[in-house]
C-alpha cells in the first residue's frame, strides 16, 4: 500500500523508525565514508614508506651518481688476513696508513689494533659513521674515518695506502699515486691491481689476491 502522504510504499511500520534507516538527502552513505576514509589511510602509509626508503637508501646510492665509483663490498675475512699480512712484511714503511673506500672499516680497525695510524674515506655517510661508532665501541683511538673524495686526499701523510677498487678506475689511481706518492710509500691493492706497475710480491690468491707495491 502506498502512504498518500509522502508517496511511498507503506509497510506498516512505524515512520520514526523508518527515518532512522533513511540516509538522510545530500548525506554519503557510511559505509562509503568508511571506504573513502580506508583509502586515504593507506595512500598515507604508503607514500611515507616510499619517502622513508628514499631516505635510507640515499646514502647508498649517491655515490654512484660521482665520477668515481666504489661500490660498497666487504672485505672477506682472508682479505683482511692478507692485507694484515702485507703491512707486517714491510713494518720499516712506517705506521701511518690510509684505506680508500673504507667501506664500513674493518680494514682501518684491524690496523689500528695492530698499532696503525689508520684512517679511512668513505663517500657514504651512513658507513662512515659505522665506522666511527665500531671504533669507539672497540676502543680503538687511533682508527679515525671522514668522509672524503679520494682524489683530494694528501698522500704524502701517509706510508701505506690500501685500496678496494673497481677495474675501471685503476688506471686513473696509477696516474695519482705516480704524481702524489713519498718514496717512502706502497700501496695494497685489493681484488684488482695497477694495470701498469709490477708489484713486489703478492699476497694469497684468487679474489682473495693482494698486489704490494713499493714505492
Amino acid at each position: 500500500m502506498e502512504n498518500k502522504n509522502t508517496g511511498k510504499p507503506d509497510c506498516g511500520c512505524d515512520p520514526y523508525l523508518l527515518s532512522l534507516i533513511e540516509t538522510p538527502q545530500g548525506q554519503q552513505p557510511i559505509a562509503k565514508k568508511s571506504n573513502r576514509s580506508t583509502g586515504l589511510i593507506l595512500a598515507s602509509i604508503t607514500g611515507g614508506a616510499a619517502i622513508a626508503l628514499s631516505v635510507v637508501c640515499f646514502p647508498f646510492v649517491s655515490p654512484a651518481l660521482r665520477r668515481v665509483v666504489l661500490p660498497y663490498a666487504p672485505a672477506s675475512t682472508q682479505q683482511v688476513e692478507n692485507v694484515m699480512k702485507a703491512l707486517s712484511n714491510s713494518s720499516n714503511k712506517g705506521k701511518r696508513l690510509i684505506d680508500l673506500g673504507s667501506g664500513d672499516g674493518r680494514i682501518v680497525l684491524a690496523a689500528g689494533q695492530r698499532g696503525f695510524q689508520s684512517h679511512g674515506v668513505e663517500l657514504n655517510t651512513v658507513l662512515v659513521l659505522y665506522s666511527k661508532l665500531a671504533a669507539w665501541r672497540q676502543r680503538i683511538k687511533n682508527a679515525t674515518f671522514s668522509r672524503q673524495d679520494l682524489f683530494k686526499v694528501d698522500y704524502t701523510k701517509y706510508n701505506n695506502i690500501v685500496i678496494f677498487g673497481v677495474e675501471e678506475m685503476m688506471p686513473e689511481l696509477e696516474a695519482l699515486f705516480e704524481k702524489s706518492l713519498t718514496s717512502s710509500s706502497q700501496i695494497i691493492a685489493c681484488r684488482f691491481p695497477l694495470p701498469n706497475w709490477k708489484p713486489s710480491y703478492v699476497v694469497g690468491e684468487g679474489i682473495d689476491t693482494v698486489w704490494v707495491y713499493e714505492v
